[in-house]
């Protein structure tokens, strides 16, 4: 089952379960989505249901809606897509798409257990990383494995330095993860889950699930992808871990 959380300022303030055919925003009280703000157009949008589906409308409001940063006037929704309307942010989830990752959460404060993807949710990923090149998960979220399967190609031009992230605190403090691959997911399925893309400008961290997001050097991402610096510090999950660029 699909559906959309309601943010404001970074705080989770709902969620709606796309069960109807059309799911209306905006200020008007009348909208199954209610957003009481004088940017919300009365009726602002529309979240359609078209089979499996879920596409995003703008009514004609006066300030627009954007998905993901860009200004739409009809957008087929990805799971991670994040709608921007006036103040509030609505990130699209598809449940299915989680329910391939598995039901077992780690059971240490660190990433000790491989989360596998089924074959279907890779293909409906590597669409989407196509689409935005930012939202996304790989097959693997682990630091205690020695080898880490590519989970899609990287179409990215090719950079001198590559990524790592060191853990610094948990039972796995002191271990390395390379990001060579296109999308790497960090976290803890059903706490707190990030990605990271690999792109051709560097390295960006993108909140994926959990009440809050991550954090980095201490501030919060937010829901848009964040640009990663040398040495920057990530928490998520409670695990702390440096984000480093070292000679390919």
């Amino acid at each position: 089952m699909a559906k959309l959380i309601l943010y404001l300022d970074n705080a989770i303030l709902s969620e709606f379960f796309l069960k109807k055919e059309l799911t209306t925003i905006g200020r008007r009280p009348n909208n199954v989505i209610h957003m009481d703000n004088l940017a919300v157009s009365g009726e602002h949008a529309v979240v359609v249901k078209k089979g499996n589906d879920f596409y995003v409308e703008d009514l004609g409001s006066t300030n627009g809606t954007t998905v993901n940063g860009q200004e739409i006037k009809n957008h087929l929704l990805r799971h991670g897509d994040v709608i921007e309307i006036g103040k509030y942010q609505l990130k699209f989830i598809d449940e299915e798409v989680l329910s391939h990752i598995g039901t077992e959460q780690a059971e240490q404060a660190g990433f000790e257990k491989t989360v596998m993807m089924h074959p279907s949710a890779l293909h409906a990923f590597e669409r989407q990383a196509k689409e935005t090149a930012n939202q996304a998960f790989d097959s693997t979220a682990s630091l205690e494995k020695s080898s880490i399967e590519a989970v899609a190609p990287v179409t990215a031009s090719v950079s001198p330095t590559v990524g790592k992230v060191q853990v610094l605190n948990g039972p796995s403090a002191g271990r390395e993860l390379v990001l060579n691959k296109a999308l790497t997911t960090l976290g803890k399925v059903g706490v707190q889950v990030a990605v990271i893309t690999k792109r051709a400008n560097g390295y960006f961290i993108t909140h994926v699930e959990g009440k809050t997001y991550p954090l980095v050097n201490e501030v919060s991402t937010g829901a848009q992808a964040f640009g990663l610096s040398d040495h920057d510090v990530i928490e998520i999950a409670g695990v702390k871990m440096e984000f480093y660029l070292d000679a390919a």
